[in-house]
């Protein structure tokens, strides 16, 4: 092995990372004087989970919240609430839309999951839909919703998010850590009963399917080669 070679190498990939590092900084920089103008007062990131380049995302894709005639239109602006399919009498909700704005979507999925760490009430809603055989990626989505609609609430209102335990007392975030901990903490051995359930359902409904689709199928015999009887005139 040519050691001077790999020092080379290695020095130069350093290099890189340094510079990376560097541009990196600049932009982080940039975002937050940027959002500084747009958000003053910092409305946006005054709620749980919102780091400084989510809450400039945020408030930079939503624009003004005033701009849309509700929130349920900025709910619908990103994508995640459920499509709808409604016949008759009969409505069905099935996977989200993800219409609009694909970085707002991605920014909120994770400040609403960073969220339930802090947020008593919404650690609350995550452990009941956790309960009711949810997936942790469709909870998350729908707690997304719900943090979206508290943040353009708040920019709405021109208010600073306010942390509250689930009876309405106001909190401070470490009062929320310390709570989430102790009430809503989902048991590892529970998580994962309800992942193996889960895959146990699917694996029944694919058999399932594939049954009724052998049963359906055409089944394969061999052609009638037999000559028939027919008289000729």
């Amino acid at each position: 092995m040519d050691f001077a070679e790999l020092a080379a190498d290695i020095a130069h990939e350093a290099e890189q990372a340094l510079f990376l590092t560097g541009q990196i900084k600049e932009i982080d920089e940039r975002i937050a004087n940027l959002y500084a103008d747009a958000d003053p007062d910092g409305i946006v990131a005054s709620a749980p989970g919102v780091g400084p380049t989510i809450s400039a995302v945020i408030a930079g894709r939503l624009g003004d919240p005033h701009r849309f005639t509700s929130l349920a239109a900025i709910r619908a602006y990103s994508g995640l609430v459920p499509k709808v399919s409604q016949s008759g009498v009969t409505k069905v909700e099935s996977n989200i839309t993800k219409a609009g704005d694909p970085l707002l979507r991605e920014m909120l999925f994770a400040a609403a999951d960073q969220a339930r760490k802090v947020d008593p009430q919404i650690a609350a809603k995550y452990q009941r839909l956790m309960a009711g055989d949810r997936h942790h990626s469709s909870a998350i989505c729908h707690l997304a919703t719900i943090y979206l609609t508290r943040i353009a609430t708040c920019m709405r209102n021109h208010e600073h998010y306010v942390l509250r335990d689930v009876d309405g007392t106001v909190i401070s975030e470490a009062e929320g850590r310390a709570i989430v901990q102790e009430r809503y903490q989902l048991e590892p051995r529970r998580r994962d009963n309800i992942r193996h359930k889960r895959m146990r359902e699917r694996r029944k409904q694919a058999a399932g399917q594939e049954s009724q689709e052998s049963q359906s199928a055409p089944t394969s015999q061999p052609a009638n080669t037999k000559p028939t009887n027919r008289q000729v005139a």
